[in-house]
């Protein structure tokens, strides 16, 4: 398998995770977001969408992250990184889609670049803009994970699943920008106990060899 990857991105972060813990091993293939690699032709005829992560197996090509840990699921079902039981195959993917689909979208680097080179925003703005769609969205997240029965050392459950490799990445950003998060004490708290796992630790920004 290859994963093309950067080490700063929230999409590819996740993908990173679901892999280690399945102990699955792949070829790293760098893509640099922020100096354009992304929109090089080369990369454009692999991957039309020209965003990362993208994932080669088996003369496949997947795209989009969510994706492509429902894959890894399917074809390597062990260890688990979805409930058994319907209900909770479906909490998890709620959650994950929050994460994925709600919060991420409206503070990833294409959104925030548009806002300062094309809307005029400044830094500062740009700042209160991310902060203010991380405080909403992680208060969604957390009344959900409060709430609910289901949740237990992870986001559900005592193992890892797809929702905590969406959630991970996600405190990484913001507290990369200085967000507030103490409105989501059961985050954090899910968020530590991921931080214990080597697969989490092997898959963070500042441990990837394209790190700056």
């Amino acid at each position: 398998m290859k994963l093309y990857t950067y080490f700063r991105s929230s999409a590819a972060f996740r993908v990173r995770i679901a892999l280690n813990l399945k102990g699955l091993s792949y070829e790293a293939q760098y893509v640099h977001l922020a100096r354009g690699e992304h929109r090089r032709p080369e990369y454009g005829a692999l991957n039309p969408q020209a965003l990362v992560p993208a994932l080669t197996d088996d003369g496949g090509l997947l795209t989009q992250s969510l994706a492509i840990m429902e894959y890894l699921e399917e074809k390597y079902p062990s260890p688990a990184l979805l409930p058994e039981d319907l209900l909770g195959r479906a909490r998890v993917r709620s959650l994950a889609l929050l994460v994925a689909c709600e919060i991420h979208p409206l503070n990833n680097l294409r959104a925030l670049r548009y806002l300062v080179n094309e809307l005029g925003r400044s830094e500062e703005e740009k700042n209160k803009w991310y902060q203010h769609w991380i405080h909403d969205g992680m208060a969604k997240l957390e009344a959900d994970l409060a709430r609910a029965p289901g949740t237990g050392r992870f986001c559900h459950g005592d193992t890892p699943t797809v929702a905590d490799c969406c959630l991970v990445p996600q405190v990484f950003n913001a507290q990369r920008f200085n967000c507030d998060l103490s409105h989501a004490p059961t985050a954090l708290r899910v968020f530590d106990e991921c931080m214990k796992l080597d697969a989490f630790q092997r898959a963070q920004p500042s441990r990837q060899p394209d790190v700056e």
